[in-house]
């Protein structure tokens, strides 16, 4: 269930088949969920794997960018993409304690497509902190674990909420996760797809807005799970998303989108926390036969790439804003009521979200309200 099966409209545009980033043509996601208990020990985490393109990436990069709102967090990989300009490996997220673990497993996944060489891949793994419902330390993610997500990535419908990388995120003290949403731009427009695909482990409650309504302000009787001594404080955690994109974008234009993510998380209420890691990477599918990363596999000193004229990619800054407003509102409402380490975190729900709607005003088929209101 997403929101929009609640009959809440988010922002203007109209979402893909799947209101997912597989609508990317190309792109696929893997889910690898741990949920276990062994004695006091809850284990609440897993990794999540997103492939630009099918096969090998490093033999076609895609073009990328990054952008961090706010650095209370951590990330590999990143450095290359703002020196290149490119995407040569697939996304993983996971916890933070475990980016280490994902990275290798990465690598040598790498190392078993193609061989050995003189070739090295510098792989993008995006983290945000699940310590609160799962044993972190523990670090219980393991190269196994990342390499059965990267087998299970498929196109089409993603699973969301308590899976793969989000299996143990808050989002605005309630259950978050994962969460994907698509905008498809009119022919007009260029005819593209945008995707997001965001872990959503941010945010105060009383900041949530849903379709630019302040459901936060009517939901703080439900219990917090930062109430626990030692749990936490409100809107510590981080969020992280992936952007793509069909569209033909060069390095340059894609930072740019990636910092259109900051606009849709703001819309739900984020991007404020210092005690937040808020980080963001968008990637464009829409160039073919980029020259690989790697020296010995150059062919040509030259290369011929398309780009959306800067005047006309306003379109595309809409639909990744909405495509992360949505993609958040996504993850809270499919995430289930979930207790680790003693802690009990509520999912925000179907019926508490409409009641908290219809008591700021909402109706059914009601237009969002301006994303610039405060009121």
């Amino acid at each position: 269930m997403g929101i929009r099966d609640l009959g809440v409209r988010i922002g203007y545009g109209t979402p893909g088949p799947f209101n997912s980033i597989t609508d990317v043509q190309g792109v696929r996601v893997g889910h690898r969920t741990l949920v276990e208990n062994r004695g006091e020990v809850s284990i609440r985490t897993g990794v999540t794997i997103i492939e630009p393109r099918p096969g090998v990436a490093r033999f076609e990069p895609c073009f990328a960018g990054t952008h961090v709102l706010n650095g209370n967090g951590d990330a590999t990989g990143l450095e290359w993409i703002r020196e290149s300009g490119l995407l040569t490996t697939p996304i993983a997220y996971t916890n933070t304690h475990s980016v280490g673990v994902v990275r290798d497993a990465l690598v040598a996944a790498e190392r078993s497509s193609v061989g050995d060489s003189q070739y090295w891949c510098m792989p993008v793994v995006l983290e945000t902190f699940d310590g609160v419902l799962n044993d972190i330390w523990g670090q219980h993610v393991t190269a196994a674990h990342v390499h059965e997500a990267m087998a299970q990535a498929t196109s089409g419908p993603v699973p969301e909420g308590s899976v793969g990388g989000g299996t143990g995120m808050i989002c605005h003290e309630f259950k978050g996760g994962i969460g994907t949403a698509s905008r498809k731009l009119t022919p007009d427009e260029g005819g593209w797809t945008v995707g997001a695909l965001v872990q959503a482990n941010y945010g105060r409650r009383e900041a949530l807005r849903v379709a630019g309504y302040p459901v936060g302000d009517v939901l703080r009787d439900v219990p917090s799970p930062f109430s626990r001594r030692l749990a936490g404080v409100p809107g510590m955690g981080s969020i992280v998303v992936t952007l793509a994109t069909d569209a033909p974008l060069l390095p340059h234009q894609c930072d740019q989108v990636a910092r259109r993510a900051s606009i849709g998380l703001a819309r739900v209420g984020g991007g404020t926390e210092y005690a937040s890691g808020d980080i963001f990477v968008a990637f464009s599918v829409g160039n073919r036969g980029i020259p690989p990363a790697d020296y010995s596999l150059a062919r040509e000193p030259i290369m011929h790439v398309r780009s959306i004229a800067q005047d006309f990619i306003s379109s595309i800054f809409v639909a990744a804003a909405e495509a992360v407003e949505e993609a958040i509102l996504n993850a809270l409402v499919a995430a289930d009521d979930t207790e680790g380490q003693g802690v009990h975190v509520h999912a925000l729900g179907a019926d508490r979200l409409l009641d908290a709607l219809a008591e700021v005003g909402w109706r059914p088929g009601r237009r969002p309200l301006t994303h610039y209101s405060t009121n």
